[in-house]
Parts: structure tokens; sequence; C-alpha cells
């Protein structure tokens, strides 16, 4: 089953800085986390990660950082104080909304 993008969409920062509650990690392994951890759901383009990641570090909720590793220069990006606390607020509000909407569609996930 194709997941509708729209339903992504507004959850995108929160798997990052979810994802990089975790550790600090560049844009390919960022890719390859979420779409382990969404069982393949969720594959992450470029065209989609670079702004969300560029939005949370302007809204200083990540940092980032420059490392070498074999040779090549990678962009690591880490969590600041003020997204660890942002995440911890998003996460609240969806678990509300997801009950709020497993209610409506009777889905029962006690």
């Amino acid at each position: 089953m194709t997941l509708d993008t729209r339903l992504i969409t507004g959850a995108l920062e929160t798997l990052l800085l979810e994802v990089l509650s975790i550790s600090p990690s560049y844009g390919y392994e960022i890719t390859q986390t979420v779409l382990e951890r969404s069982a393949g759901r969720f594959d992450l383009k470029e065209g989609s990660l670079y702004p969300a990641l560029h939005r949370l570090e302007r809204d200083a909720l990540l940092a980032s950082f420059w490392e070498e590793h074999d040779g090549r220069r990678r962009k690591y990006y880490k969590l600041t104080t003020a997204g660890s606390k942002s995440l911890k607020e998003r996460r609240a509000e969806w678990q509300a909304f997801s009950a709020g909407v497993n209610g409506v569609l009777g889905i029962d996930l006690r």
C-alpha cells in the first residue's frame, strides 16, 4: 500500500526531530533510518528532506556541523535544546491527534 504523501507532509519535521534525538546524523543516514523505522512506508526524497532540515535549522531546532569520513565531507544535523523541547510538544500533539482520529475511525489500539 502506498501512503498518501499529504499524510506525512505535516509530520515530516517531527519524524526528523525524532531521528535526530537519537544521535547526530547526515541526510542519507536520516532517510535510511526513517525508511527502516517506518517498515519501508516513508522513503524520503531530497526534495522534501533538505528543505525540512533547513527549516528546522533556521528555527534553531537543529544545528549542523561538517565532518569528514572516508574522504567525504558530510553535513551532520543535531538536535538543539529547543529542538528537544519542540519534539516533546510535538509528540504530545501527535498522540492527541492520532487518538482523536482513531476514535473517529473506530480503531481501538488498547
